[in-house]
């Protein structure tokens, strides 16, 4: 029935579509398995990719040649550039996505892809030998062979829902958990633990009062996520709007707290600190006396609204009754209610940095199952995954970034290095060198390397080079043309800045900080360069941050070649740490367990301290 795959992929939520694509797009004979084919690439929870940090992963993905960025853009409805007040270290693009059109974009897209096939049904196990995975079983008993596996579970795995005093089986509302390939992976020797995650209720929003919010529109002139020519920036978009809970609000949500199976004992497992429930939020913060709720449509036609701020565990009643004590709610009605739901998880300092784990050769594993949250966190993972699970099969050098090459190396690195014992989300501030780490230049990072593989096309690599090309001409053009005392001070009078005396070099007028890009273009030499040029927003976006942070990324980049020095020294494989005698036994024990691969890596371990590496760098002859 079944030939042997190179690759297995198990689940199409985010991280297996990716792992799926880039499997296939490296030529490998590759196989997505899901529960439900109607359900690829499904928005669990908000109907938004983006954000904060994401928002950088998401270009990542799409400078790598993942999907993740094209079927974003493709179905939007909203796009807003987060932290623009701030340098551009911070600048986070998100987009408010069409739930609907996000999973069709998606699966059109992968069933386009070569080298791609498909199979719906459960996955109940996991045919391993000699410390090797050689294919999956499914519930129906059929056995699929394939030269490596790549596990992209979320929730699914024996995923326990919640809503008040009820709980069943599911991996998400609707749909069925997964049993039996825990069980395998205890077998095969591996740790594994309970993470919890919720979702709010749906709401009807034919019956919601909207003037009594305020209105949160996009950006007025959006911008997308992919580098590619293939999509475009939203002409038109749809309005989100905001409102508050309040005291009211708050005491009828304490009225369910002894039915809460947050509080009475029923999940025992920790969830995403940084995504807390309504009920945790009105219990850690009892000093405030309103939180915002965001009210996020869930497409361009739909009528069903996603109540962003508002995931509980709370009994549907209590939901309810809370919800019609907020503005604009006061007739609410409900699509479906909030729950929480626990999953299995196996932490994962068991893995390598391509995410093959280190017990079982020629398994991976991606997304949730590593104790992540976010569809951004999974689908960076699913991409690499699959990239280095093709490359494995096809005896090619497996691709690793490194923490100063991209957020998805910190998110990794982290992940295997640290572990994590709640839902992991990504930060800038997770990333020591965020400067050089920008959404604008994710092509410049990672498009070269991608190329080298063949996931994207000469025309994207050629379109990025000549971007940069532009944007480096054009500060030189900066540094190397003067302005006069006449044409320079009405304008830096008009800012607020200090007049020069003196004709002075573009670069250093512009470097000031109250200086912005509509500034440049006041003046007649750069109006004219860029007309000459035919110069776009892209490049001259990229001109100015290079002129504005020219300083901060040189410091930045010397930083990270310093650390650099570090990564190149390599620890033996099977290093015995017991036999340093002055080294702490927890550093030891850590990196006993952990088993780093670089000095670096060694040196960001929890417990290992700078003495301790100095140990060990004199035992090893450094």
């Amino acid at each position: 029935m079944f030939n042997t795959y190179d690759v297995i992929v198990v689940g199409a939520g985010h991280a297996g579509c990716e792992a799926a694509a880039a499997a296939a797009n490296l030529g490998s004979q590759t196989l997505l398995v899901t529960m439900s084919l109607q359900n690829i690439a499904q928005m669990s929870c908000n109907p938004a990719m983006g954000g904060i940090a994401k928002g950088q992963i998401v270009r990542e993905i799409d400078a790598l040649g993942g999907y993740s960025g094209i079927v974003s853009d493709k179905t939007a409805i909203q796009f807003k550039m987060l932290n623009k007040s701030k340098g551009p270290a911070m600048w986070s693009p998100r987009v408010q996505s069409d739930r609907m059109r996000f999973s069709e974009e998606w699966r059109l897209m992968l069933e386009r892809t070569p080298n791609l096939d498909f199979y719906q049904e459960m996955v109940s196990g996991l045919i391993i030998n000699n410390g090797k995975v050689e294919g999956i079983r499914t519930s129906l008993g059929i056995e699929i062979k394939a030269k490596s596996v790549v596990l992209t579970n979320g929730t699914f795995l024996n995923g326990l829902i919640h809503i008040g005093d009820k709980q069943f089986g599911g991996g998400r509302a609707g749909e069925s958990a997964a049993y039996g390939i825990t069980e395998d992976l205890l077998k095969a020797g591996f740790e594994a633990g309970r993470m919890k995650t919720g979702t709010p209720p749906r709401v009807d929003g034919r019956s919601l009062d909207y003037s009594k919010m305020n209105e949160e529109a996009g950006d007025i002139r959006p911008d997308k996520f992919s580098y590619s020519d293939e999509t475009k920036p939203l002409v038109h978009q749809r309005l989100c709007h905001m409102t508050y809970t309040s005291l009211d609000v708050h005491d009828i949500l304490r009225e369910g707290f002894d039915r809460s199976p947050m509080f009475n004992g029923r999940i025992k497992s920790l969830g995403p600190r940084y995504c807390p429930s309504i009920e945790d939020k009105i219990n850690r913060f009892a000093d405030k006396e309103r939180h915002q709720l965001f009210i996020e449509p869930e497409g361009w036609d739909t009528c069903e609204v996603y109540v962003n701020g508002f995931s509980t565990s709370l009994p549907e009643d209590i939901q309810f009754k809370a919800l019609r004590s907020v503005v604009g709610f006061e007739k609410v009605k409900f699509f479906r209610p909030g729950y929480a739901i626990e999953y299995d998880y196996f932490p994962p300092t068991q893995l390598k940095h391509t995410l093959e784990t280190k017990l079982v050769d020629g398994l991976y594993f991606a997304g949730q199952i590593n104790g992540t949250t976010g569809y951004e966190e999974a689908a960076s993972q699913g991409l690499m995954a699959g990239i280095n699970a093709a490359l494995k099969v096809q005896e090619r050098e497996a691709m690793i970034l490194k923490r100063d090459e991209a957020y998805i190396g910190v998110l990794i690195d982290d992940l295997i290095t640290k572990g994590t014992e709640e839902p992991y989300r990504m930060f800038t501030s997770r990333a020591e060198y965020r400067t050089l780490l920008r959404q604008d230049n994710a092509d410049a990072r990672l498009t070269p390397k991608a190329f080298e593989l063949g996931l994207v096309s000469e025309k994207r690599m050629r379109r990025m080079e000549e971007k940069f090309a532009a944007s480096d001409a054009m500060v030189s053009f900066f540094k190397e043309t003067s302005l006069t005392v006449a044409e320079t001070n009405p304008i830096l009078e008009e800012k607020g800045s200090a007049p020069i005396v003196q004709a002075d070099k573009m670069f250093k007028v512009f470097s000031r900080p109250q200086i912005e890009l509509k500034d440049f273009l006041k003046f007649e030499k750069v109006a004219a360069y860029v007309a000459e040029n035919n110069l776009d927003r892209e490049v001259l976006e990229q001109a100015e941050i290079q002129v504005k942070y020219s300083g901060y990324i040189e410091k930045e980049r010397n930083n990270a070649d310093k650390l650099t020095r570090l990564e190149d020294m390599k620890i033996p494989i099977d290093f015995d740490y017991n036999k340093i005698k002055s080294m702490s036994i927890e550093a030891k024990q850590k990196l006993t367990k952990i088993q780093p691969i670089t000095i670096s890596q060694a040196s960001r371990i929890s417990g290992v301290s700078p003495s301790d590496i100095s140990v060990l760098l004199i035992h090893m002859g450094r």
